[in-house]
């Protein structure tokens, strides 16, 4: 975590902006005087950031990398308690070894997201009681895809404690009830039971077949319980666990993935396989349980070698970027981007998200986050006055469909460049355009 410390993610910042906001009283918006707006899918995070919010986004995101960093390292510590109970202490570090190891729980757990939170109660949904029923739910409210997961853990860690699937089947109840009320809290104040990005940024099942198999293999943890001998053997936690993981990858597929780097979707449900691995060590040959730890371990070295030192480096590049832009963007009144939570950060100007994940009126119009259907009429009834727009050097050929579909509309054609802002590694930069 401490390597990976600069990573973060522009939705991180969404969340931040909307928190900024309910820290001023302005209620729950991304932009200040727009409407109250379903902007920040886990429901609530925003309220849990506001007390830090007060002097802007950027106050908030550092809160909230402390935040998840410190309860993942509280999570790590509890889950290596119970490993060394299971196996040995030599195997049990190994383990405790590929779990530091891992980049994306580091680097999620870090980024300002409420992966780090949501990862935390999943570690305690691995326990007993009425405690970890109610983290599972939780957990699930605040990412609901991880409902299945939730809902067949805590189903089988029940059963398997030699409770009646009468009484077993309270937990998986309790979750379900948590994702229907969340829901029925969103339709009652946004209009709609799922969160707006589920329209803003849809998915399709080719894209979340290839994002969950990637996942399985490359984050490394979940390849410990690749053991069907083992398993069959005995080991009844470490099936609770297994299944529990397939569920997991099943939700991730049909879902359609996500479009974030490091498999952010993934990462709540990693930690349990390094328990799972600690239990199948009683019943699996030891040479076979070496073997795993030693593949899940180069996996999670491979990952963090291939994408760590780039994903280390964006929060100090969004940094650069939001003191670069306050020039160029000065006196702006509402400004048009993709990428719109570095943008927000740098002033409270009103801005018109071209993805709709802030905005339910774009999230509605046909095409993917990177390729809505944006027209003249929306920019002109806007009244927008400045856009940022992705491209790249040195011609200026905008990089994304949405964004060259506006650059064609009569509004952007009276428009100038006033700005290039320059991204790390120099492949592309930002271009800053103003209405005279």
């Amino acid at each position: 975590m401490a390597w990976l410390w600069g990573f973060t993610v522009d939705d991180a910042l969404i969340t931040c902006r909307v928190a900024s906001h309910l820290a001023r009283g302005l209620g729950y918006r991304f932009n200040a005087t727009g409407p109250v707006v379903d902007a920040v899918t886990p429901l609530g995070f925003a309220y849990m950031l506001s007390p830090f919010a007060g002097n802007g986004p950027l106050g908030a995101l550092a809160a909230a990398k402390w935040l998840g960093a410190l309860l993942v390292a509280g999570a790590a510590f509890c889950l290596g308690r119970r490993i060394f109970q299971r196996t040995s202490a030599a195997y049990g570090g190994a383990l405790l070894i590929c779990l530091a190891a891992t980049a994306p729980l580091s680097a999620w757990a870090v980024s300002g997201m409420e992966t780090g939170l949501v990862t935390f109660l999943a570690v305690v949904a691995l326990g007993s009681g009425r405690l970890a029923d109610l983290a599972a739910a939780l957990a699930a409210a605040l990412r609901p895809e991880l409902s299945p997961w939730c809902c067949c853990l805590r189903l089988g860690l029940r059963l398997q404690a030699g409770e009646s699937l009468g009484r077993a089947a309270w937990s998986p109840g309790l979750v379900a009830g948590a994702v229907v009320l969340v829901g029925a809290l969103r339709a009652l104040v946004f209009g709609r039971a799922a969160p707006l990005s589920v329209f803003a940024k849809p998915s399709d099942l080719a894209h979340g077949a290839s994002y969950a198999l990637f996942a399985f293999v490359q984050t490394g943890l979940p390849l410990l319980m690749v053991a069907p001998f083992s398993l069959r053997r005995g080991a009844p936690l470490a099936r609770v666990v297994a299944l529990a993981g397939l569920a997991h990858f099943l939700a991730l597929m049909l879902a359609g993935g996500d479009w974030m780097t490091l498999y952010r979707l993934a990462v709540p449900v990693l930690p349990s396989f390094v328990l799972g691995a600690a239990e199948l060590w009683r019943v699996a040959p030891p040479w076979a349980s070496w073997l795993r730890v030693a593949v899940a371990g180069a996996m999670s070295v491979y990952l963090a070698a291939a994408v760590g030192p780039a994903a280390r480096g964006v929060g100090a590049d969004r940094g650069r970027l939001i003191e670069a832009a306050r020039a160029p963007l000065a006196g702006a009144k509402v400004v048009a981007a993709l990428d719109v939570g570095w943008v927000g950060a740098v002033d409270d100007f009103t801005v018109v998200d071209l993805a709709g994940v802030t905005d339910e009126t774009v999230a509605m119009l046909p095409g993917g986050h990177t390729s809505k259907r944006i027209d003249d009429s929306l920019l002109r009834n806007r009244d927008v006055d400045a856009l940022v727009l992705l491209a790249y050097p040195p011609n200026d050929e905008l990089a994304r469909e949405v964004e060259r579909r506006v650059s064609l509309t009569p509004t952007a054609q009276g428009f100038a460049i006033v700005a290039r802002l320059p991204i790390a590694g120099g492949r592309q930069h930002y271009v800053v355009l103003r209405r005279p």
